[in-house]
Formats: C-alpha cells, structure tokens, sequence
C-alpha cells in the first residue's frame, strides 16, 4: 500500500501513515489480548501512543501538537468502535465468499490448481533475475563502499610517520572526512537498493492480475469475492515488498552504525596529549581495516539473500491462497490486510480535514 505524504500545508512533518500505525498497532495489541472480542478503548494508553509520536513530530508547533491530540484521541475511539464491528462483519463476508468460491471452483479444481501453478512458476521465473541482481548490487555496494574507504586507513598509517604536533593538528579535518565518506557511502547504497523495492512490487501487481484473468472465468458471479482474496493477497505481497525495502535500509544503516564510531574515536584522540597520541592511533589504524572488512562482510553475507527470502514469502502467499480456495475456509486474521487498509485510508482522510498550523 502506498504510504501517504505528510499532511499537506504543514511545517510540521505529520505523517498519517505513522499516526495509522499507532491506532492499528493498539487495536491489534487490544485484539489479542482479548481474543476475537476488543475491549473498550482505554483512551489514557492511545493518548500517550499519540502524544509521544505527535511531541518527536511537531516539536516546533506544541499547540499545533494538542490541538491535533484532542482531536485525534475521540477519532480514534469512534475509529476503534467502528473496526470492532467491521472485523467482524468482514470475517463474516471473507468466510461466506470463500464458501461460495470453493462451491463454485469445485467442479474445476484442477484447472484452478493449474492455473495457480503456472503463477508459481511464472512468478519464480520473474523473480530469479530480481534475487540475482539484487545480490549483485548488493556485493558491487560492499565493493565500491570498501574501495572509497581502504585510501583512509593507508592514509592514517602514513600520518603515524609525521611528527605529533602535525598529526594532531590534521586529525580532525581527516575523522571528518572520514564521517563524510562513510555517510555517503551508506547513502548511495540505500539509494542503489531502494528501487529494488519498488521493481518488486511492480512485478507483484503484474503477476496477481495475471492470476485474476486466469481464474475469473472460473467464478463467474462470484467476481467480488475473488477480488477481495487477490486485494489480500496483494496487500501481502506489498507488504512483503515494503519488508525487504525496511530490511535492505536496516542492514546499510548497520553498516554506518559499525564505522561512525571509528570517526568519533580518532576526534577523541585529537583531543588528547600529543605525546601519547601514536599510541592511541596505531592500533586505531589497524582497526580502520579490520572492521572495514569485517563490517561490510556482515552486509554482503545478510542482505545478498534478501531476494531469494522475497520470492519464497510470495510463493508461498499463493500456495495459502490455494489452499483457501480449497478448503473454503479463512485463516483467524485473513482479513486483517483489508481491514488494516481502511484504516490508514480514513486517517489520512481524517487528518487531511484538519487545519495545518498557523504560520
């Protein structure tokens, strides 16, 4: 699914699909614990979810922030109310279609099962190239990003041979450099593999109309509810999409997250006595490399499989799908992706009513 923009107009950064995931994530949290009933919202716990998530967001803008908080807490618990009746009437229809799919496709379950097979295969076969690639990017990012930094540990064990007095004088400017390059590296590697992402779910659109032309010849009158099942099902597959853009983004940030402190110690050792100060860098030059390498091994080894872990998820996505539609039964949360859809689709269109702060 598409996460919306941030509210239009304001100077602050409110992003709907964040204020969506709050209210989603207590009304599922609430679902739980209590089984397949919710119990009454406790507005004191979703008004300090908000609240923390408004306060990071609207620093700038408090009154804007409460404003928004008082509206936002009644909102929800009608929101609440209303998704308590709707999960079960959806549960309700999603059980009924399927009962009627599986009446219907009976009598050509084998042209179905063929059908579903031939997406399999043809969806492996779209994604292969994709898995290849990615890995690809994904070694050839480690490369380039370990070629642009190896020059800076050569360049420390060089610096070691001038007198101290010049060491500590250009150590700074060199860890900030360092900073630099680092950043930037990790940057372009999340900006090499975030389109990936977006490939992906192109793909998966490509393919669940492929399925929908496949099988609706299949169950003709009965076109809704097979819709409903490939809107889940897409919304699966977007998800899954979505996961491997967060995992991908996840991993280079590790990758910053493993280097900046070396950056951060050589300033210290700036800061300290020139005598001492080869002492502290010797090693710190031999650690440039060593965790240079160790680091972006780490990556290589964790994000290159990330493909392959996409295109079994979707297999298996329609191996379930097959499953319904031969059972005739859904799974306790098979509507949760349709319902978890509304959702954020009302927020935005609830927090695009509300006016944006004054300038």
């Amino acid at each position: 699914a598409l996460i919306p923009a941030p509210l239009a107009g304001s100077r602050a950064d409110v992003n709907p699909d964040e204020v969506a995931s709050v209210i989603w994530k207590y009304f599922t949290e609430l679902g739980s614990n209590a089984k397949d009933t919710v119990d009454q919202l406790q507005q004191t716990e979703i008004s300090k979810q908000l609240n923390t998530l408004l306060k990071s967001n609207l620093q700038s803008v408090s009154a804007y922030a409460e404003d928004l908080q008082e509206r936002l807490v009644p909102f929800a618990a009608e929101l609440q109310a209303r998704l308590e009746r709707d999960s079960q009437r959806l549960k309700e229809q999603i059980q009924r279609e399927l009962r009627e799919l599986q009446v219907k496709l009976a009598p050509y379950t084998g042209e179905v099962h063929q059908e579903i097979a031939t997406n399999i295969r043809q969806l492996q076969a779209k994604m292969s190239p994709y898995a290849e690639e990615l890995r690809s990017q994904v070694d050839r990012s480690a490369g380039e990003l370990k070629r642009a930094l190896e020059p800076f540990a050569a360049e420390l064990r060089e610096r070691l041979q001038d007198n101290a007095e010049s060491i500590q004088a250009s150590l700074s400017p060199y860890a900030d450099r360092l900073q630099q390059q680092i950043d930037g590296g990790v940057e372009s590697v999340k900006e090499r593999l975030s389109p990936m992402a977006d490939e992906l779910k192109a793909q998966v659109e490509q393919s669940v109309a492929e399925l929908r032309r496949g099988l609706s010849p299949y169950a003709q009158e009965l076109q809704d509810g097979l819709n409903r099942q490939l809107e889940s099902l897409t919304l699966q597959m977007e998800r899954a999409a979505e996961e491997l853009r967060s995992r991908l983004a996840a991993s280079s940030e590790e990758v910053r997250a493993q280097l900046s402190p070396l950056a951060r110690e050589l300033r210290e050792a700036a800061s300290g006595d020139a005598e001492s100060l080869r002492q502290r860098l010797a090693p710190l030059a031999q650690q440039l490399e060593q965790r240079l390498g160790q680091t972006l091994e780490t990556f290589r080894q964790q994000a290159a499989p990330f493909g392959e872990t996409f295109g079994k998820q979707l297999v298996q996505r329609l191996e379930e799908m097959r499953g319904k539609l031969d059972s005739g039964a859904a799974g306790v949360e098979d509507h949760l992706e349709l319902l978890e859809k509304e959702v954020r689709e009302k927020v935005a269109a609830f927090l695009s009513t509300v006016p944006p702060p004054l300038p």
